[in-house]
């Protein structure tokens, strides 16, 4: 059996439309970054719904020639490429282009392009947990309820207004204030289960995110566990306070919040047989009962040395 090698040609899926700086330019500056360190690469743009053929392109070409397959996008796209990844045991690597970039940060992966790609020339390959819902892979989290309106409602303000996180917390007051809608579910764990209103589930596997609102469970995920938080049925001003909560990192210290660990989940739902799900910001319908759980199978990801790691800020 070969081993995976981690200074193998890179195979880069560019996503177009992720960030702020023209896909173009992004692309002219790690190919001359790479040609200057003598690293052999090969792009692979892609746009929007074409992210998932590319990705299997990458990874084809990736097996042939022992390659890193690399994402160059924000978490939706990092997501769609590893999803194309995970069972490979193929290297996999992240230049990361979009808002929020909670994967990348968790791993001490710069946000800087041009330290990017001087972080990936030195990288080594580490293990690291992937989570599942259905057969839908995700990186940072999966929800259904009221985050994936959130999302959709967030993508239709910055097709009006621009990608920023300001418009991003706009969008999310505005959703917040409107929507009223309320999820009858039945959750089991560990053969015991529980029926429940409420407005939104959230499964998550990114230490960082869970850190930065208060949930106290978030070291769970470094002991090969997801961590689930729901909310009590709140609306309206409610939300808001929940919302200032998170950003002050106290969102877990709210009684209407609810937590906890888990390694497996099964969702059911009493009246729809198809339930929108977003999974690192992007929205698709999957249909009822909803398995959360770890992956079985972890993501060879290239994780940068001591000297170019960059803490999560």
């Amino acid at each position: 059996m070969t081993l995976p090698r981690s200074d193998g040609p890179l195979f880069i899926v560019i996503n177009a439309g992720s960030g702020a700086q023209h896909a173009s330019e992004t692309q002219l500056q790690i190919a001359a970054l790479l040609d200057a360190a003598g690293r052999p690469h090969q792009f692979l743009p892609a746009n929007g719904g074409g992210v998932v053929e590319v990705a299997r392109q990458a990874v084809a070409l990736a097996r042939e020639q022992q390659g890193v397959v690399v994402a160059a996008g924000g978490d939706g796209t990092i997501n769609a490429v590893a999803q194309a990844v995970i069972e490979t045991g193929l290297p996999f690597a992240v230049l990361p282009q979009g808002t929020f970039n909670y994967f990348g940060r968790t791993h001490g992966i710069p946000q800087d392009t041009e330290a990017a790609v001087h972080a990936l020339l030195s990288a080594e390959l580490q293990p690291v947990q992937a989570g599942l819902v259905n057969d839908r892979l995700f990186l940072v989290n999966a929800s259904l309820g009221l985050y994936p309106t959130l999302l959709e409602d967030r993508e239709a303000y910055k097709q009006q207004l621009g990608r920023s996180r300001f418009v991003a917390l706009i969008a999310g007051l505005a959703t917040l204030l409107r929507e009223r809608r309320q999820l009858e579910l039945c959750i089991e764990q560990d053969g015991q289960e529980l029926c429940l209103r409420t407005p939104t589930l959230f499964v998550g596997n990114n230490r960082l995110q869970f850190e930065r609102i208060g949930i106290a469970e978030a070291p769970a995920l470094e002991a090969g566990r997801l961590v689930a938080v729901m909310l009590k049925p709140i609306r309206g001003l409610s939300m808001l306070g929940l919302l200032l909560r998170g950003a002050l990192g106290r969102l877990g210290e709210a009684d209407t919040v609810t937590s906890f660990s888990l390694h497996s989940l099964t969702v059911r739902t009493r009246r729809r047989r198809r339930l929108k799900v977003a999974t690192d910001g992007e929205v698709f319908h999957l249909h009822s009962p909803l398995q959360f759980r770890v992956a079985p199978q972890p993501l060879l990801l290239m994780v940068p040395g001591p000297e170019h790691r960059v803490e999560p800020a």
